[in-house]
């Protein structure tokens, strides 16, 4: 990764910028500062400005006031984006209709002889295909002709057409505005992955975009827009989804918000109504705003409402949190003292046994007394088996010395021993050390995951994998072979029936602010795919 630390002068700095339309300020005094090789997540409710603000850098729109530094340079109005190396990829992506692939990807800096002619040259065809076809085939974009027209393209190939022109013209600045709303997954994540890349080459990148997931995936720092102000500048490692949200919506207390109702399906389903309601809040606080003090009262009272709910549901977070973590407590105590106390006297208890077995050797009777004491040693052994599975299962011995990967492995390994079902555990080797909190609730999702497949799936087979997809999240799938889901999973009605399983599963991903997918296999069996957000940490080795 390029140095972003602030000890070199930044390559970009915009001081006091700020973007009227008539009586409308869409940007009002926005500054700060990117580094080469620095990627700056911008973020922002519809309305906020962050369009605007990527049309200024990107030299397509003027500014109101204020000025923009590029390398040390004041920036005027309009310029030429390719010449000064900064490359604009609006979220409406802009193509000439009737040209081809080719064309637009070199559309402004066409490859052809002799140098240094500019428009005069005459155009290479052939080394411009070969230099799209590469393009493309990095981008993973399949094409049948080249020579196709752009028009003819859905909108996903059009974006990443205009994704292919910055690779063609390599940039100092890349603006991305919210490139994504128009592309699969699997193109969003080849997204991440070329700003990644541009990084590499001390390329520094604006991304604008509404998903919190890319922001906390690949940026080194967040800026908040709110109303056209920056409401917040930090480090993505310093600060946490709720702190973004609350700075997105203008809310001062963390505690109001992200609300989980746990009597709802899913948190996610909470979350969404949560959102909506508070935009309908605002919706009435606009359209009551002159019918008079009764109205206004009724605002008032539906803030209040939606003000106490937020603190019940907060309340009933930090009510789980502690609970996960005081049952923890209390296993790892368990475990302790079960090791410590009765592990050791079942041994003493068999290491007497082994005394009298010898001195029995001399008694006339001893051949049975052998066999009977050689019985009872045998259910001791059994029995401090049993007992060292009950401290694993209650706190696993290997996760706090050898990890995550290590304690999973152990379990598996028994529990397949126990049930007769196959495990086949694959934990990718850029996956490091986790937060314990991290690392104790994945352990148990795969736990109640298994204990899931061997009450209910009779499958023969299970597979589970853990793989960091980014240096803050991390993936968690668990698949079987057996009978899978019937229909739609209702959470509330497992609940209903005593089925607790997934609903446990669910609330620890909820707590952890990560996202739980269930579906049915290509194996057949159910399928869980989690993924939970965490600090950036070190890969292992």
């Amino acid at each position: 990764m390029a140095d972003v630390g602030n000890d070199s002068d930044p390559l970009l700095y915009v001081s006091g910028l700020t973007r009227t339309f008539g009586t409308l300020a869409a940007l009002s005094r926005v500054s700060f500062y990117v580094h080469a090789g620095e990627i700056v997540g911008l973020v922002g409710r519809s309305g906020a400005g962050k369009s605007v603000l990527a049309q200024i850098l990107g030299g397509t729109l003027a500014p109101s006031a204020g000025e923009v530094l590029l390398d040390g340079r004041r920036l005027c109005w309009p310029f030429s984006q390719r010449r000064l190396g900064v490359a604009l990829i609006p979220q409406r992506t802009i193509l000439a209709e009737r040209l081809d692939v080719t064309a637009n990807i070199f559309l402004g800096c066409e490859r052809g002889w002799p140098t240094g002619l500019g428009w005069l040259r005459v155009p290479d065809r052939v080394r411009m295909e070969q230099q799209a076809a590469a393009v493309l085939a990095e981008l993973e974009v399949n094409l049948d002709d080249l020579r196709t027209p752009v028009k003819q393209l859905t909108s996903e190939q059009r974006q990443m057409i205009a994704l292919a022109r910055a690779l063609v013209a390599p940039a100092r600045l890349v603006i991305l505005d919210e490139p994504g709303a128009l592309l699969s997954y699997s193109y969003q994540q080849r997204l991440l992955a070329l700003v990644r890349s541009w990084q590499q080459r001390g390329t520094a990148v604006i991304f604008v975009t509404g998903s919190l997931d890319h922001i906390f995936a690949i940026t080194d720092r967040v800026l908040v827009l709110n109303e056209g102000r920056i409401a917040l500048d930090t480090r993505t490692d310093s600060t946490t989804r709720e702190e973004v949200v609350a700075a997105q919506i203008g809310h001062d207390e963390r505690r109001q918000l992200t609300p989980i109702i746990w009597a709802l399906e899913s948190y996610y389903q909470a979350r969404e109504q949560a959102e909506r309601l508070r935009l309908q809040q605002r919706r009435l606080e606009e359209d009551l705003a002159a019918q008079g003090s009764l109205n206004q009262q009724l605002v008032t009272q539906l803030a209040r409402q939606v003000h106490s709910l937020d603190q019940a549901n907060q309340a009933l977070q930090d009510a789980q949190r502690r609970l996960f973590s005081q049952r923890e407590e209390e296993r790892k105590h368990l475990a302790r003292e079960l090791h410590d106390q009765v592990i050791q006297d079942l041994l003493s208890v068999n290491f007497q046994l082994e005394e009298l077995e010898g001195a029995a050797l001399d008694s006339a009777d001893r051949e049975a007394l052998a066999a009977e004491l050689a019985e009872a040693r045998a259910s001791v052994r059994a029995l401090i088996d049993d007992v060292r599975r009950i401290c694993g299962a209650l706190r696993p011995p290997t996760i706090d010395s050898l990890g995550l990967g290590a304690a999973l492995q152990s379990y598996a390994r028994d529990w397949s021993a126990r049930t007769g079902i196959a495990v086949h555990l694959q934990v990718g080797p850029e996956v490091g050390r986790l937060p314990e909190a991290i690392e104790l609730s994945i352990f148990r999702i795969v736990q109640e995951g298994l204990a899931n497949i061997r009450k209910h799936a009779q499958a023969r087979t299970a597979w589970i994998t853990l793989a960091a997809v980014s240096p803050r999240a991390v993936a968690v799938t668990i698949e079987d072979d057996g009978r899978g889901l019937p229909g739609h999973v209702d959470l509330a009605v497992l609940a209903r029936q005593g089925h607790y399983g997934l609903l446990g599963i669910s609330e620890r991903i909820a707590l952890l602010q990560g996202r739980l997918r269930l579906t049915n296999g290509a194996r057949g069996g159910l399928r869980i795919d989690v993924e939970i957000p965490h600090p950036r940490v070190t890969p292992a080795g």
